[in-house]
């Protein structure tokens, strides 16, 4: 009972004010976990606690680039980003991620799925589309 919904995490809100976190040059992961990960808004940095184990998984997760956008509308103006989506050739249960950046950067945000997901040979994560209205960042 440990997900329960998504977050933007205080230390991506804190790194894009002290420019430790930078979209356009940064290394992020994407990290599976299980229910029994404990993560939400306050999640500052990447932890092994509740951390998917399976064979084709490593810990850590796996790199994912980040895809900067922005639009001006007659409303104002929106940048948004997302990330590539990863996958893993490996038969697993998670039921959410944490997207960081490695060191002091810390967390970015907390995906929960809603519920364990399983694959019996390829668990692929999708990222919604990189647009104003549907990218998983977006800073109005």
């Amino acid at each position: 009972m440990a997900f329960t919904g998504n977050y933007s995490c205080n230390s991506l809100r804190a790194g894009l004010v002290n420019g430790t976190i930078n979209f356009a040059s940064d290394t992020f992961y994407l990290a599976l976990y299980t229910n029994a990960a404990t993560l939400d808004e306050t999640t500052s940095a990447y932890t092994t606690a509740g951390e998917v184990v399976a064979s084709g998984y490593t810990a850590g997760g796996q790199v994912v680039t980040a895809t900067i956008g922005s639009q001006t509308t007659s409303s104002g103006s929106v940048t948004y980003i997302t990330f590539s989506s990863p996958s893993w050739t490996s038969a697993l249960t998670a039921r959410g991620a944490l997207i960081y950046t490695p060191g002091d950067n810390g967390a970015v945000c907390v995906l929960d799925f809603g519920n364990d997901k399983t694959s019996t040979s390829t668990f692929t994560v999708t990222m919604p589309a990189n647009t104003s209205t549907s990218a998983l960042i977006r800073l109005v």
